[in-house]
């Protein structure tokens, strides 16, 4: 498996997952055709290969370049966006899409029917979780041990607080529906990680309230303490405009 984060931020996001067979499905399409067309040539992939498009959940970020998909093409849960009712997708349930097993997990935000994914190929298992105020102990459950973590690590709170942000939304941005600090997005990852863990990648980092320094530091100091060497673990920050490539080597673009 493979994957290559296009976007990651409060302006878009946009992720590519491949298998080592060639099938590809995208997480969210919050980023304009032509964006996405030229971060994809880096890659050498072709737009109209991607097979399926995943929705989170029914924010802008996520969800305005949809339209540059077929609906038959999008799978989300039920309130996010206009598609056939067979891809209604239901929390907690796993289904078998374009190479893939999917399994949806409820998340806590403030959209409709917010969701994370744990897509599983080729004996591997990547996690993909954003926009989130926190992690249930049954997601934590559900994610224990995989190769690949796209999670968010949204703020710093000490910084959050020193903007120029109305304390209105500072309050949701710190509440359960809101987004997950460096520090607990790394409390609780301490818990999810394993032996075979090979890559964390840090999503939606805060442009204002965090940077890719702060949030990698929290990390490998939360991490150490609580989990121990993490030395063979791959740990970057993706970026809301330079993309960035993970998963392992077998994979043919």
């Amino acid at each position: 498996m493979r994957y290559f984060v296009l976007a990651s931020g409060s302006k878009g996001n946009a992720t590519i997952v491949q298998t080592n067979d060639g099938h590809l499905i995208q997480i969210d399409m919050g980023v304009s055709l032509k964006y996405e067309k030229d971060k994809l040539k880096k890659y050498n992939i072709d737009f109209n290969d991607i097979e399926a498009l995943l929705l989170t959940h029914d924010h802008n970020d996520h969800t305005k370049g949809a339209n540059y998909f077929m609906p038959s093409k999008i799978f989300c849960a039920k309130g996010t966006y206009e598609i056939p009712s067979d891809n209604e997708l239901e929390l907690y349930e796993s289904y078998f899409i374009a190479g893939f097993k999917i399994t949806v997990l409820a998340i806590s935000h403030d959209a409709t029917n917010p969701v994370g994914f744990i897509l599983e190929a080729d004996d591997e298992k990547l996690v993909y979780m954003t926009d989130t105020g926190y992690v249930s102990e049954k997601n934590m459950e559900l994610m224990k041990n995989p190769d690949y973590l796209c999670i968010e690590s949204n703020h710093n709170v000490k910084m959050l607080f020193e903007t120029n942000r109305p304390a209105v939304l500072i309050k949701r941005i710190i509440g359960d529906f809101g987004h997950l600090s460096n520090e607990d997005s790394a409390m609780y990852m301490s818990e999810v990680i394993g032996d075979r863990t090979k890559e964390i990648i840090l999503m939606h980092l805060s442009e204002e309230a965090n940077s890719p320094e702060v949030a990698l530091k929290t990390y490998r100091q939360v991490l150490t303490a609580r989990y121990g060497d993490i030395s063979k673990i791959r740990l970057e920050a993706a970026s809301q405009r330079e993309s960035l490539e993970g998963g392992n080597n077998k994979v043919c673009i």
